[in-house]
């Protein structure tokens, strides 16, 4: 009877251990979201759907690099990128962002399929020159993550239409003191869609952003 009852327990205590991997592997078949507007709610749209062909897209955009390069859309094509917005002297979120940033970067350093975009919400003061400067100081790689300046007026408006990025839902750039900025990092598929949407200063949550382009690149 002894013997039967320790068979019975090592039979309960490995069901028991298999069951999280099961669970586990259920949770990673789960498709992707898409986010389509700015409060940022999951839609599951199968391609079969009708509304699936005018899922929201980010806009066309041109910007200039540290490296003095144009990065536009079409740069992009094909890409799955995490798109952000700083600015180089910004000196409580920023750092945070772009320290746990280095983790996409090394992971992915040799996989030409992920990009990071970094938007500087200071184009006044984050020149091009400034920009190759910051990188260099904080070991930004050019082929893999770029540092973008341009036109304010551009950067804000691809900022809040496209990306959703300001917690402030339907600003517009009206005045000069007007300013954005936010912790949101932003995970963009290989066709301008948004798949997610981490906060940034979270090294847990960059891990879970991790996982998610993973799953987008297999």
């Amino acid at each position: 009877m002894m013997k039967y009852s320790i068979i019975i327990s090592v039979c309960t205590w490995l069901l028991g251990c298999s069951a999280p991997q099961q669970e586990q592997r259920i949770n990673a078949e789960i498709e992707l979201p898409f986010y389509t507007e700015e409060t940022f709610t999951p839609t599951w749209i199968d391609e079969d759907d009708d509304t699936y062909d005018s899922i929201h897209q980010i806009a066309p955009f041109s910007f200039i690099d540290q490296e003095g390069n144009t990065i536009t859309d079409e740069t992009m094509k094909g890409k799955v990128y995490v798109a952000n917005f700083f600015f180089s002297i910004c000196p409580g979120v920023c750092p945070k962002m772009a320290h746990n940033l280095h983790l996409v970067q090394e992971k992915y350093a040799t996989d030409d399929r992920v990009k990071i975009l970094s938007h500087t919400v200071m184009p006044w003061v984050d020149s091009v020159a400034r920009l190759q400067e910051y990188a260099t100081l904080n070991q930004i790689h050019a082929d893999q993550w770029h540092l973008l300046t341009g036109d304010k007026t551009k950067i804000y408006e691809l900022a809040r239409n496209s990306y959703f990025a300001d917690e402030g839902f339907g600003k517009t750039v009206t005045t000069e003191e007007d300013f954005l900025h936010t912790e949101k990092l932003i995970l963009i598929d290989s066709q301008r869609r948004i798949r997610g949407v981490y906060n940034g200063t979270l090294p847990l949550d960059v891990k879970r952003m991790m996982e998610d382009i993973s799953t987008l690149l297999d």
